[in-house]
This record gives structure tokens, sequence and C-alpha cells, in this order.
């Protein structure tokens, strides 16, 4: 068989199939319901089309400060008080951001799902905004940065990769932003954020689990539908320029074992060339037979090896194929580089072998599947995507491209994107004092 008719490498039958009842608020607000009663629980989520995308220099951050701001309390419900309530009734309670999202969520016994829906409601639209809570939460962030970037081994060479990769694009500074932006943040700021990104045409509702939509969507509709939309977000534009050179830096830390992080611009989720490399990344450094875990980590030329394309559950804009290699304490970072160049050139030269990609793509849809049995992990895949793609049925779409990759199409993007005039390096450099 030759390469131009080799068949796709997947099983003919998509495995993860999300299935939603979408509705539309008058204010905007959208509404997906994915109903199942395999268990008496539900997950009540609330995206928002509001991550570090979404900011500018001088409020970076204010995307992840709001996730902590979104507990200071209301007039209703004191601060703090909202996780307590809700873990008295057998639930849960958390929150992330993301370069393109913000989400809150609540896992809970059914009969708890008016309580979130209501509680959810009422911090959306009477959170209290004071200098007093401003200031808390700022020193709160302000440590979180301290304790997972600047006191870990590679998070501030992470930063300067980014930074170095995206010199015009927010994708550039860390969601968790700059920390003189957050000391510079005022009150004023987070007002007009919080009314422009905390609308409800701006949010995504998902109820996924043991519910009855219909008595579902008017319980979201009693709570929601007072509140008034606001015009919409400004779009955001600035995209990167083609690179047309390696774009190379340094980072030197008092660390035991040096590393390289390299990123190579890729197109955004939609895009026909994710799923490839998707699928590439895996097949390179996920599982002990995944081919640079074997010729780097199996025989002791690094200590870890990673890929990946752009952050968890891909991104609105166009993003990066990523590597991070970490050499062995007393090794070289330049020599590990230079392995790594050379391991990649032979993957162009030779191609990959319809046996590796098989074996990538069942990987990949191994791990979606098992997570997808969980009522949080589908109702987070459809609210990230409804965000993200607009469509929360990109899910699927996903999962029956992945089906239909073949080795020529790992073989194209390799050689499209992981080229050295498209490339950024940064290599972190062991001090001893």
């Amino acid at each position: 068989m030759n390469a131009k008719t080799s068949p796709p490498v997947g099983r003919p039958a998509t495995l993860l199939t999300l299935d939603a009842r979408q509705e539309t608020l008058t204010n905007g607000l959208r509404i997906l319901l994915l109903e199942d009663h395999g268990a008496p629980v539900v997950s009540y989520q609330v995206h928002f089309a509001a991550g570090s995308r979404n900011e500018r220099p001088g409020i970076t951050g204010i995307s992840h400060l709001f996730e902590h701001m979104m507990f200071k309390g209301t007039p209703d419900c004191g601060p703090e008080e909202f996780a307590r309530i809700i873990q008295a009734e057998g639930g849960q309670v958390n929150a992330f951001t993301t370069e393109d999202s913000t989400c809150y969520y609540e896992n809970l016994p059914a009969h708890g799902l008016e309580l979130a829906i209501r509680m959810e409601a009422d911090r959306q639209a009477h959170l209290l905004l004071t200098e007093e809570n401003l200031a808390s939460e700022r020193e709160v962030v302000r440590n979180e940065r301290l304790l997972r970037t600047v006191n870990t081994p590679y998070g501030e060479a992470r930063e300067l990769l980014m930074a170095l990769t995206f010199p015009r694009h927010a994708y550039g500074w860390p969601v968790v932003g700059w920390d003189s932006d957050l000391v510079a943040m005022s009150l004023v700021d987070c007002q007009s954020y919080f009314s422009t990104y905390y609308a409800p045409n701006n949010a995504t509702v998902v109820v996924a689990g043991d519910m009855d939509p219909d008595d579902t969507l008017a319980m979201i509709t009693a709570a929601y539908d007072n509140m008034q939309p606001a015009p919409p977000p400004p779009p955001v534009v600035t995209r990167e320029e083609p690179q047309r050179g390696e774009r190379r830096g340094e980072f030197h830390k008092r660390v035991e074992a040096g590393a390289v992080m390299a990123a190579f611009h890729v197109p955004e989720l939609t895009h026909p060339d994710t799923v490839p490399l998707l699928v590439l990344a895996s097949l390179l450094t996920d599982g002990h037979s995944a081919r640079f875990h074997r010729h780097f980590v199996k025989s002791g030329r690094a200590g870890s090896v990673s890929a990946s394309v752009g952050s968890s559950f891909l991104n609105t804009d166009p993003s990066i194929f990523r590597l991070d290699a970490v050499a062995n304490p007393g090794e070289s970072a330049a020599d590990l580089e230079v392995q790594l160049w050379a391991e990649l050139d032979r993957l162009q030269e030779n191609g990959v072998g319809a046996d590796e990609v098989r074996r990538a793509v069942r990987q990949i849809r191994a791990g979606l599947v098992l997570q997808a049995r969980t009522q949080f992990y589908r109702g987070l895949l459809a609210g990230l995507y409804q965000v993200r793609a607009n469509d929360w049925r990109f899910s699927n779409q996903l999962d029956e491209a992945m089906l239909a990759v073949t080795p020529e199409d790992l073989n194209r993007v390799a050689r499209t994107y992981l080229v050295p005039s498209n490339r950024t390096v940064v290599t972190l450099i062991p001090e001893t004092s």
C-alpha cells in the first residue's frame, strides 16, 4: 500500500459522544443540559469567555484574580461561605482559569441542584467588589505566583519561553499575570472587567447528570433571567506574524538539572491540523513505548521529555506545539538539545509508522473515554468547547477526526510546523550559587 492510500489508523466508530440540549435566554445566557440518570449526582458549571487572552498590559492576571474574588461573598452570602454551604450539602466546589476561559463548578448530589443554581446566580449578579476584598485576594494571588512559578525550578524559564514566542498576542503572559500588574490593579479596573466579562451574554451554564431538563431550565431561567446583558466584549484581534527565524533565550537559576524548552507556532483548535499534532505529541512522549521516551528517558540521556499542543483542551487562537526536555543532573542541556533536534530530524526524514500512530490514537482516546465517565468531565468538555470553538459539539468532532488520522497526516504536520525557522528555544542553565 503506498503512502497516498494508507487507511485511517483508528476504529470505525466513535467512543466519546456528547448529547446536549441547548437553550439561550433573552439576555444571551447560553445553557447546555446533558441529561444522564446513571447516578444521583449533577455537575453544575458556569463558563465565562474570560481568560488571559482577554486582558491587556496593565491588568494581566485579572481573569485569574476574579477566580478568587468570586468567593468573597454577596449581601446574602458571607465571605468564603459559598464553599461551606455547598460542602454541607455533600458537594464539591472549585474554579479554574485558563488563557481562554474561566470556569466555576459544583459537583453535588442531584437534590442540591437548585441550591447551586441559586448561589451561582447570586454571586454573578451581586458580587461584593470592595477595596478590602481586592487587597486581600491580590496578596493571595501574588503568593500563589511565588509558590507555583518563581519558587519552582522551571516556572520562570517557561514564562520566558512564552514571552519570546508571543511578543504580540496575550498568550505571551502568564495566566496568573505579572506581579507588577497585580500590585497596580485598581478597584475600578476590577469593576470594569466584571461588568464586561461576567455579564450573562458572555457566559455558558452547563448542567450534566441526574436532572429533568425542563425543570432545570425553569430553575435557571428564574435565577438568571433578570440579569441584564452587557455590550459584547471587545474582540481579540491581535495575531502573531509568521515567525521567520529561530528565537533563543537563556535563564540561569539554582537548579539541579538544566533543561531545554521549545515552542513551535501551530494553528488554533478548530484547524484540521490540530488533531494530527495532538497525535504526534502523544506518539513522541506519552507512555513507555513513545518514541522520545524510549530514546531519551529509557536510555538515560534525559530525566524527562514531554510534548503537548497548546494548553489543556486546546486554545481559541493559534497556539504552540511544545517540547520540554530535562537533562540528568550534571549533564549538559546543550548536548541534550543537539540530540533532541537530531531525533526530530530523523522523524521528519523517515516518517512514522501506522502501528505507532495507532497506539498513540488508542492511548489518547482511552484517556478521554475514561475521564468522560464522570458527569463533571462531560460537562466540562461541552462548556469549554462552547466557549472556545463556539460549538459544544466540537468534542465529538475531535474524536471523529482522531479516528481518521493517518501516518501521512503526522508526517506532513511534523515537516510543516516543527522546523527551525518556526522554533523558539529557552535553555535553563543551572547555577551553583
